[in-house]
């Protein structure tokens, strides 16, 4: 049995079922606005913006100093020394004709072309050290 169009009868649960519609299903029923979502969308990509940009900011920040500390673990572990190096000690770099060189003189006991200064962590990693008034 057909029922009239202005009534919402599914056939395939043979139930009414207006209230499930998103939809208006009369002429009657109050109108639907969709929300303008523009302006929460901007304000919303935009902070979301700020903030990845940030984090990338910081990875990258991050990174660089990871490679610098690359860098010089490399250039300290390449350089010539002829003794043990002892954790937790600093020693100093320096730059001669032949290549680099490591140390354990400090910058004013000698007249070497000085690098930096380095001390070996527990993790056999050189950290450079700032340099301070009298290295």
């Amino acid at each position: 049995m057909k029922k009239p169009d202005n009534v919402v009868f599914n056939e395939k649960t043979n139930k009414y079922d207006a209230y499930l519609k998103p939809y208006a299903t009369s002429f009657s029923a109050p109108k639907i606005d969709i929300p303008n979502s523009v302006s929460w969308k901007k304000r919303h990509v935009n902070i979301a913006n700020k903030q990845i940009k940030a984090s990338f900011d910081e990875l990258k920040n991050e990174f660089e100093l990871l490679y610098e500390k690359f860098k010089y673990n490399e250039l300290v572990y390449n350089s010539k020394f002829t003794f043990e190096p002892i954790v937790g000690e600093t020693y100093y770099l320096y730059e001669a004709k032949e290549g680099y060189f490591l140390s354990i003189l400090k910058p004013f006991e000698c007249s070497f072309n000085y690098v930096g200064s380095f001390r070996l962590d527990s993790d056999k990693i050189w950290n450079k050290q700032e340099t301070k008034k009298n290295d």
